[in-house]
């Protein structure tokens, strides 16, 4: 599978993210790609290596798989392409650059979500979430969740529903990629709870250099 690292960006089943591919290698990826099956794999690059992104930096070993669905090649050679995540992976060994291949690619297993969810506790946890988020946009963090259209996320299915939250969340790509590592709906919604409650507790603390990241 080839790799699509970056630092800002972390895809979730089911969702869309709009990318602009302008990085020779990555255009070059791009190209390979819509030639065949049309998947890329979307990893995030560890923050404590965010510097070094021009290279070829360590990544979380877990990722989202993104189909290419719809693509524009521009007169240059960049792109701008809409990937629609499908399946989560764990990376199991990666090549790096290699001869007039530009870009990582890595071999990688399929996680399945865990499908024994209880639908109760789910429940229980979006309506929690769905507060919290709330919460939030009362207490000056719009910014973070500017553009969830609430009244459609109750409508959506658990699954649907966890990943287009945590997708939309203006929260650092470190957090989020916890959210992504989570083993089924219930434990991410039950995370998704957790970051929101601290993401309030920073902003109700008199302390302005408290951290607001999650370590």
């Amino acid at each position: 599978m080839p790799l699509f690292p970056l630092s800002n960006v972390v895809l979730f089943p089911g969702c869309l993210a709009p990318l602009h591919v302008f990085e020779p290698r990555y255009r070059q990826m791009t190209a390979e790609a819509l030639k065949g099956e049309r998947m890329i794999g979307m990893v995030t690059v560890r923050p404590e290596n965010v510097q070094d992104i021009s290279g070829d930096p360590p990544l979380y070993e877990i990722g989202c798989a993104g189909f290419i669905t719809r693509f524009e090649k521009l007169a240059d050679g960049r792109y701008n392409v809409v990937l629609q995540g499908t399946q989560r992976f764990e990376i199991l060994a990666e090549e790096l650059p290699q001869g007039q291949r530009l870009y990582r690619r890595a071999r990688a297993q399929t996680l399945e979500e865990v499908t024994h969810d209880d639908d109760v506790q789910g429940d229980r946890l979006r309506g929690s979430v769905i507060e919290r988020l709330r919460e939030l946009a009362e207490h000056g963090g719009g910014e973070q969740i500017e553009g969830l259209p609430f009244e459609r996320l109750e409508q959506l299915d658990h699954p649907t529903f966890v990943n287009s939250v945590c997708q939309a969340l203006g929260f650092p790509a470190a957090e989020k990629q916890g959210l992504l590592e989570a083993n089924g709906v219930t434990q991410r919604l039950s995370r998704l709870e957790g970051l929101l409650a601290f993401h309030l507790a920073a902003m109700a603390s008199p302390d302005p250099a408290a951290s607001r990241t999650l370590h």
